[in-house]
């Protein structure tokens, strides 16, 4: 793992979850802009790590850079990122992307013409790279992947979690401050 990448995700979940805003992700060339993110950590009654390590949960608990992936409601895939030093159950799930690369891919995955909602909600995203339970554990700075670091400065908006039910009024949701492409804007009074 590159230093920088090393840097962004071995600190704290809220620290990597804004961060990890603006970097490009690829999978087998196919991917875009991250612009949305939430902090999943240890003690939040919300995190797959709240009750301690399990099988499911095994990946948030292992190295930073690695891929969490489950399914949520039976439905879709989601796609955590692991942070904080090992042993610390701690992820950041990846909510949206600004698709860039393999346009057509993403599409024909989707099944849908809309650029905009090809990536816009974590099970949008999963499906529009193809993710799946076989990329649980595997590692960011590894081929297929690849994280791309921002350049420039990147404008952050921070608000409350989507979709859960405990934990939802903290502000551990951070998206790239006015992207079209994120799952839900922000509500009033966000940061």
């Amino acid at each position: 793992m590159t230093p920088k990448l090393r840097a962004t995700l071995a600190r704290s979940v809220h620290e990597a979850a804004r961060a990890l805003v603006g970097w490009t992700l690829l999978v087998d060339g196919v991917g875009g802009v991250i612009v949305e993110t939430e902090a999943y950590a240890p003690d939040d009654p919300a995190s797959h790590a709240f009750g301690g390590r399990t099988r499911r949960n095994a990946t948030m608990f292992g190295p930073p850079g690695r891929l969490y992936v489950y399914r949520s409601y039976g439905i879709h895939w989601c796609v955590n990122v692991v942070c904080e030093p090992e042993g610390a159950g701690a992820a950041v799930l990846l909510r949206a992307l600004e698709p860039t690369h393999g346009l057509e891919e993403m599409r024909a995955r989707r099944g849908l013409l809309d650029t905009r909602l090809l990536c816009s909600g974590p099970g949008r995203l999963t499906q529009a790279l193809g993710l799946t339970r076989e990329d649980d554990g595997a590692r960011l700075d590894r081929p297929p992947f690849r994280l791309v670091r921002p350049r420039g400065t990147v404008e952050v908006g921070i608000g409350p979690r989507i979709g859960i039910s405990r934990g939802e009024e903290r502000l551990w949701r951070y998206v790239l401050r006015d992207s079209s492409f994120v799952s839900r804007p922000l509500p009033p009074g966000s940061r």
